[in-house]
């Protein structure tokens, strides 16, 4: 990878950067629009909003494309409204028809991945009940075994749809002075469209399969409005997207407050780090703009770290360099979906001069709580609450703190710890808080209290005006790469290989992946005479057709049995410091 000498030798400058108290302060005030997400492109008809690997697409080019294909769907399923439509789609600008042209025709939307095994995306498209699968002609091979065996009707987009872009490096659509026309489509009125369901996001529970969180459009709008009035979004950002879509940091916290601000989104078609720094330094790029915001997990800084300290690290006038090009062209690095280690946000703080900005938030509530965009941002800490969205912190059935954006109060002053701060379960409410989950009212019901705050499971400290997340309530629920896992979906799983009699999955402590997935397994008497490392490699590649290759369990001990209680649950606590003891030692 080559930079120019003309980056090389420009002039360094600095840039100060001065701290505020207050979380929100300094913020313009923004208008909050109840226009769905697409009827807002009419504000920048030629003004690109996706630059993906074909090119820049217009606002107006994305929008005339939904409304086409949106009468495809509508003639489909005759005029009928609120069914689940899959999107087995690219990261690239198709995703963004697929999704407007669904939510046009008055449907919710059901985002796939690719990189889910066959038996996965079956369980989704079963349990949704989706009537029709979206895709493109690049991805359909893939899905093609799937769509023959549930005969499931698809469209591919390219059979309907032209997506009109320019080749990067050409003369860029906002040089153009003529305005694209938009064509008309029939969308319901407002309250109509945001009091409908938009979206079913599937996420692990600590108990069985994967769940649908199902939210609506009102509750993906209460998330954008949070997200782009607390962190600034205006249309002159350009933020560059590299998270799957299948999940709500992709969908909403990059992809929505991008198109719901009119600002640019380059997509990769994944995660890879030499290409994130080379679109952050802005190599080898003609096109009038450059990159100024970018959201991550904490693994992908890890690999950004790695990267950086093997191809530049060595070359003095580089790290000044790129030091520089951050500092002064970037002005906002997000990090969310996992922990954050201190090791990391102190490292990408020396390399790019960005503290980065740490946030808490799930499939079921979007983002809860916030560092500030200007202020303090301590290590390990998740800020305060964000507009609209109102948190607590319960223990023993007892309101420990409870507050908002604005104001917080404790409430149980005798609650108070050593440390100084308050320790419970965190609880949220507002309207970012999600309907219920898919066809699953019973839990949906197990989730809320009474008086309707959700239980996020997870437990969290409040200590000098700041919230910190401790960890899962439930240590069946493992985070890895930035992915929520649940141990117990996979046991089940596994226990469906006829070589295992038991198991029992745990996450283990790792500085890059933030945990591992490991897994104690009792083989049947019939394989002990295997050798134990025939085994393990077998069943790995046994998992890699049944499970995604993030719930993989990486490191596999073959034990003669699981100590379980008398109630027959394992300790799982136990088995860590016991079974793994090694793993806690080298972090």
């Amino acid at each position: 990878m080559m930079l120019y000498r003309k980056y090389l030798y420009k002039p360094l400058r600095i840039r100060v950067r001065f701290l505020h108290s207050e979380v929100f302060k300094n913020i313009p005030k923004k208008k909050i629009s109840s226009a769905p997400i697409f009827s807002l492109a009419k504000q920048w008809p030629n003004k690109i909003a996706i630059v993906d690997k074909f090119g820049e697409h217009t606002y107006s080019s994305i929008y005339n494309s939904s409304v086409t294909l949106s009468k495809v769907l509508e003639n489909y399923l005759h005029g009928e409204t609120q069914e689940c439509v899959a999107l087995f789609c690219p990261n690239d600008a198709s995703y963004v028809v697929a999704q407007w042209a669904s939510w046009m025709s008055g449907q919710i939307v059901v985002p796939l991945s690719p990189f889910h095994p066959e038996s996965m995306l079956e369980y989704f498209l079963n349990d949704s009940g989706a009537k029709v699968i979206l895709t493109t002609a690049e991805l359909e091979k893939s899905i093609q075994p799937l769509v023959k065996k549930l005969k499931q009707k698809h469209f591919v987009l390219e059979d309907y749809v032209t997506l009109n872009y320019k080749p990067l490096g050409k003369t860029s659509f906002e040089k153009n002075n003529e305005v694209e026309l938009f064509e008309q489509n029939n969308i319901i009125n407002d309250n109509q469209f945001f009091d409908s369901d938009a979206v079913i996001i599937y996420t692990s529970g600590s108990t069985g399969p994967p769940k649908g969180v199902l939210l609506s459009h009102r509750n993906l709008n209460s998330q954008i409005n949070s997200l782009t009035s607390s962190w600034g979004w205006t249309n002159k950002d350009v933020i560059l997207h590299a998270l799957p879509l299948y999940h709500i940091h992709g969908i909403v916290n990059v992809l929505m407050c991008s198109l719901y601000s009119g600002a640019k989104c380059v997509m990769l078609p994944k995660f890879n780090a030499n290409d994130v720094w080379t679109w952050l330094l802005a190599i080898d790029q003609y096109y009038g703009y450059r990159v100024n915001m970018f959201m991550g997990v904490p693994t992908m800084y890890v690999k950004l770290i790695e990267n950086y300290e093997k191809m530049f690290e060595k070359n003095d006038r580089m790290v000044e360099y790129i030091k520089a090009v951050c500092s002064q062209k970037i002005r906002l690095m997000v990090s969310g979906s996992a922990p954050l280690p201190s090791t990391i946000f102190n490292r990408w703080e020396q390399i790019t001069g960005h503290k980065l900005l740490e946030r808490y938030g799930m499939s079921e509530i979007g983002m809860a709580l916030s560092n500030p965009l200007n202020g303090e941002r301590i290590p390990g800490f998740v800020g305060w609450p964000l507009p609209g969205v109102s948190v607590r912190l319960v223990k023993d059935d007892k309101v420990l703190v409870e507050g908002n954006s604005i104001d917080t109060k404790v409430i149980n002053t005798e609650a108070k710890e050593k440390t100084g701060g308050y320790i419970g379960s965190l609880q949220i409410k507002g309207d970012n808080v999600f309907k219920s989950y898919w066809c699953k009212p019973e839990s949906t019901k197990k989730e809320f209290t009474e008086d309707g705050w959700f239980k996020t499971g997870d437990t969290a400290e409040y200590v000098n005006n700041n919230y910190k997340i401790l960890g899962r309530t439930s240590i069946d629920i493992i985070k890895t790469g930035g992915y929520k896992v649940s141990a117990l979906f996979i046991e089940t799983i596994m226990l469906q290989n006829k070589l295992i009699d038991d198991i029992a999955v745990i996450g283990l402590p790792d500085s890059t992946w933030g945990q591992r997935i490991a897994a104690l397994i009792v083989v049947n008497k019939d394989s002990k005479e295997i050798d134990g490392k025939k085994i393990i490699k077998e069943l790995k590649l046994w998992a890699e057709s049944v499970l995604p290759s993030y719930s993989i369990p990486t490191v596999i001990k073959v034990v003669d049995q699981i100590q379980r209680n008398a109630m027959g649950k394992v300790d799982k606590k136990s088995l860590l410091k016991t079974s793994f003891k090694e793993y806690l030692e080298n972090v």
